[in-house]
């Protein structure tokens, strides 16, 4: 009922923006004003693909440790993720701008059929990782949970690209900075579903804890559950969007119909990429380190700090683990709240939104070193969830205003790499970092702070453009 309600909500407010937008949005772009629902429906799988994302994000560090891997090499299991985002989302834009299956969905849709029946698959055998008799420790229990990892990560890529894609294909400039917010708000939505379901199955008596080696039931049956809102939140999607045909694409956006179907030459891209596309890129490097280390260190760091344990096998680091998935639900509530917020603010005040956001998540960061105390971690987490926010807005509202219909997806694609190659550059980094900083994963949060400042002040170099 309360999201039938924010929905009902959103769509008027929405109607009030179209009609003093009006005007600005037939000299700006192209393309049609959308109605409110059918910008719900773009995104509406988005839902389903951020539980499976942040299961993954949330529970791989304490799924790690609980089949034996060392704390001081969790980075390799955390490089596997954006590995897979790396290669696969550009590879799934060059091939998704020169699609067109109507029987499949469209352009981007039939990749999101595909991705979603990889995750499920996939959400069925992560969980089991300690489960088959490989043993604690065990190369095989290892090999296997990261071979899983990474093609979980691949088929959520897979499933998550067409989002994107999506409302830089059909939505206006004016519309852009509030269908990237409601995405925002139901991937963050998705979030808090996904974080909280540990601390949920716990609370109903299925068992947090097991033997030695082995993921608690609680952590099992939250993905079972998740890879089954996955198929109903990408089905909406897939049989209530209908993509604009190449014609109308081309019309739209004023290109011809042979522009996408040509060419595309990543690096003559990446060459010819709009400046805006490289100073966001630049705040991006920033942000994704600290939040690759929050999602290797988290449940660590609260077990050390809170629960004084180091013990992956003990009641209290299993505590810990689930409160780490509140606090995951905490800053994506706060995040889902200040996403609305962003989604209202005038395309002139992005900058200091965005800026203001990050600085706001720095402090957060630097705050989880010096609590020893569980419901203080909540405040962190806020102001985590408003940097979080503020990350999945800002940098596609400014990078797709600044494109024009040309190649939409691989550029999208190729933006993927300011997400992926930071965090990759922090888990390589974090083989030196972590020893260096007395092998603590609280102080790796202290890093992460200072790290995320920086990205706040690189919102300065920003100078946003609009091809349309």
């Amino acid at each position: 009922m309360q999201t039938l309600l924010l929905i009902r909500y959103f769509e008027l407010e929405e109607y009030e923006m179209d009609e003093q937008s009006s005007a600005a949005a037939t000299k700006k772009s192209g393309l049609p004003k959308l109605p409110a629902s059918t910008i719900w429906m773009i995104n509406f799988g988005i839902l389903g693909v951020q539980i499976a994302f942040t299961l993954q994000s949330s529970q791989m560090s304490r799924i790690f440790q609980t089949i034996g891997a060392d704390p001081n090499k969790l980075g390799w299991f955390f490089i596997l993720p954006p590995l897979a985002g790396l290669i696969v989302q550009p590879i799934i834009g060059y091939y998704s701008d020169r699609t067109w299956a109507p029987k499949l969905g469209g352009r981007r849709l039939p990749y999101l059929a595909l991705g979603t029946l990889i995750a499920i698959i996939v959400m069925c055998l992560l969980p089991n990782s300690g489960s088959f008799g490989f043993g604690y420790a065990s190369i095989t229990a290892l090999v296997f949970g990261a071979v899983t990892v990474a093609l979980l990560d691949v088929s959520s890529n897979i499933a998550m690209q067409p989002f994107k894609m999506m409302i830089g294909d059909m939505v206006n400039d004016d519309q852009k900075s509030y269908a990237y917010g409601i995405q925002s708000f139901l991937s963050n939505g998705g979030a808090v579903i996904a974080a909280i379901f540990p601390f949920i199955f716990t609370a109903f008596g299925v068992a947090n804890t097991a033997k030695r080696g082995v993921v608690p039931q609680s952590v099992v049956i939250s993905f079972y559950v998740g890879a089954a809102i996955l198929l109903l939140t990408s089905l909406l999607t897939i049989f209530k969007v209908h993509e604009y045909d190449p014609k109308t694409y081309a019309k739209y956006h004023g290109i011809t119909e042979e522009a996408n179907s040509t060419g595309g030459n990543w690096w003559t891209l990446l060459k010819k990429a709009p400046k805006v596309f490289w100073t966001t890129t630049l705040v991006q490097f920033f942000c994704w380190i600290a939040f690759q280390y929050l999602w290797t260190y988290s449940a660590g760091a609260i077990a050390s700090n809170v629960w004084n344990t180091t013990n992956a096998a003990s009641a209290g680091y299993q505590a810990a683990g689930n409160w780490y998935g509140v606090l995951a639900a905490v800053q994506s509530i706060a995040a889902v709240i200040w996403s609305y917020v962003l989604a209202k603010m005038p395309n002139n005040y992005h900058k200091l939104g965005y800026s203001i956001s990050l600085a706001l998540g720095a402090v957060g960061f630097i705050s989880v070193f010096f609590i020893h105390t569980q419901y203080i971690l909540i405040l962190s987490f806020i102001l985590v969830g408003i940097a979080w926010a503020s990350m999945n807005t800002y940098p596609l509202t400014m990078v797709t205003n600044a494109l024009s219909g040309e190649h939409m997806g691989t550029y999208l694609g190729l933006f993927n790499g300011s997400i992926c190659l930071p965090q990759i550059v922090a888990s390589l980094a974090s083989f030196g970092l972590f020893p260096l900083l007395g092998n603590a994963q609280p102080n790796m949060f202290l890093l992460a702070g200072f790290i995320m400042a920086l990205g706040a002040a690189s919102v300065g170099f920003i100078k946003e453009t609009y091809k349309a």
